[in-house]
């Protein structure tokens, strides 16, 4: 059940309060690299196997493959409460919007007659997205994640999200559904550093619907072009 706050008031609290409604994780970044290190190192090594040996440790669950098969994502989206999918279907429409507009043009520049510089930016090829999953559930991160991607003109998207025990190693339907809205079709049932992980170095997985092995090379999963600009991987 979720909790709702309503700070719409005048004033808001003090910031010391609204600390104590609002808390959030501190996470001390160099106290937690001797833990994730060996994951990614691991998961660069071993690629999907990896992966799934991080699932069952962490999550307690084993997915019998990365990959979730396209059926399963319409699939929970046929199924989805309709006032959520309303709600996530005026989401989107409105993230569109925004993320519509920011998208930038081609800047040109005459320098000398004759002589011009243009400024364009271009969307990288293919990108990796992250929407949490271990303590709650956030489809807004997908849609946070793949409208921009797309309205940025980003061709290839793949969305990691950790598997789910009581969804029979799945990431939670709901976010399963808010990709399938979207129109995502490479979901991938892996969490945490792992998933960060896979993204950047890639493996090897057979999705459950029995298609032929795709293999992903180091790099394929996120793009660092310096010429180039869209939406960044997880």
């Amino acid at each position: 059940m979720l909790r709702r706050l309503d700070l719409r008031r005048t004033p808001l609290p003090r910031t010391a309060d609204l600390r104590g409604l609002l808390p959030r994780a501190a996470v001390d970044v160099d106290e937690v690299l001797h833990r994730v290190r060996p994951i990614v190192e691991d998961v660069h090594e071993r690629g999907v196997e990896a992966a799934l040996d991080y699932a069952e440790r962490f999550d307690h669950v084993r997915p019998s493959a990365v990959r979730v098969p396209v059926q399963t994502l319409n699939g929970a989206l046929a199924a989805l409460d309709p006032a959520v999918r309303a709600a996530l279907e005026t989401s989107v429409e409105r993230a569109r919007k925004v993320h519509a507009d920011q998208r930038r043009s081609d800047v040109v520049t005459q320098v000398v007659p004759g002589g011009t510089v243009t400024e364009r930016f271009v969307p990288v090829q293919r990108v990796g997205l992250y929407a949490p999953g271990g303590l709650a559930v956030y489809p807004s991160s997908v849609v946070m994640n793949v409208v921009p991607a797309q309205e940025a003109g980003v061709e290839s998207l793949v969305l990691a999200s950790p598997p789910q025990a009581e969804h029979g190693g799945l990431p939670h339907p709901t976010i399963l559904a808010a990709a399938a809205l979207l129109g995502v079709e490479e979901v991938w049932a892996v969490g945490g550093a792992q998933a960060v992980a896979l993204l950047a170095y890639g493996g090897t997985d057979v999705d459950g619907g029995g298609l032929a092995p795709s293999t992903w090379s180091p790099g394929r999963a996120t793009s660092t072009s310096p010429r180039r600009s869209g939406c960044c991987a997880a």
